[in-house]
């Protein structure tokens, strides 16, 4: 699975505005329903606050993947973002997120939502690539990096 093939460039935003985790997950799902992905933005919302709800995303080293299954989306989608300030994300680690990975994908549809999430636990594997995505300047950089490292 490539995840450059399920992320719209026009959904990674650098820097995030928020300052905590429900407000930018709000703005993640927001950024995905600008872009015409969700079908339901409530249900896509809702799906993925209460996925977070039952334990937190917040995978450790910085990374946050909060993610939903629901009826909001006819395919997986993604959106990226990057935050200047670390933002509470109740991780498993303690320790405060500052890349964000958003997930929803319908609910019948349990294959690609497996394949992306451990896709991106690999990606996040690499701690420079971790290092170069937290300091990317824009979101075409971002977007241009996942794009390199995939490639390798």
């Amino acid at each position: 699975m490539t995840l450059t093939k399920i992320l719209q460039p026009n959904c990674v935003k650098v820097p995030v505005e928020s300052k905590d985790k429900q407000a930018v997950i709000t703005e993640l799902v927001d950024l995905l329903d600008a872009n015409g992905l969700l079908l339901d933005r409530n249900a896509a919302l809702e799906a993925v606050l209460t996925r977070e709800k039952t334990r937190s995303t917040g995978t450790g080293e910085g990374i946050a993947i909060p993610h939903g299954k629901c009826k909001a989306v006819k395919e997986l989608v993604m959106a990226i973002g990057i935050a200047r300030n670390p933002i509470d994300f109740e991780s498993v680690d303690g320790k405060p997120v500052t890349i964000l990975i958003l997930l929803v994908s319908p609910s019948d549809q349990t294959g690609p939502h497996i394949q992306a999430l451990a896709r991106i636990s690999r990606l996040m594997l690499d701690e420079e690539f971790r290092h170069r995505l937290e300091n990317a300047e824009s979101a075409h950089d971002v977007y241009t990096l996942l794009g390199e490292r995939e490639n390798q």
